[in-house]
């Protein structure tokens, strides 16, 4: 079991700010599991993955291949009380769910 977090580059976001998206996202995400999913996954130590996308398209993109396969995922849009517009699009988490299914939809991607 794992969680893959995508965070998108092209935003220049500080390391805070990025850690606060990632935050979010994998949260998010984790509240949509289902079934044993969340038991599984925080017994087996929550391990996560933090990937890159280039921009919003690909974010989206990879949100419907997560709902296609039906993995528990969420995307991220910033409140916009520091660096970004509010609204913006910043990351996208996929799982809890097992290896090999998150890696269908995020194993193309770059590590961050």
């Amino acid at each position: 079991m794992k969680q893959a977090i995508v965070a998108r580059a092209d935003l220049g976001m500080g390391e805070g700010k990025l850690a606060a998206q990632v935050a979010h996202a994998s949260l998010q995400a984790y509240e949509e599991a289902t079934g044993g999913a969340q038991r599984e996954w925080k017994g087996e130590g929550q391990k996560k993955i933090v990937l890159q996308a280039d921009g919003e398209a690909t974010l989206f993109e990879l949100a419907d291949k997560a709902e296609r396969d039906g993995l528990p995922h969420a995307i991220v849009r910033d409140a916009g009380h520091t660096q970004l517009e509010p609204g913006t699009v910043t990351a996208l988490a996929v799982g809890p769910a097992a290896d090999d299914r998150v890696d269908a939809v995020t194993g193309e991607l770059q590590l961050y």
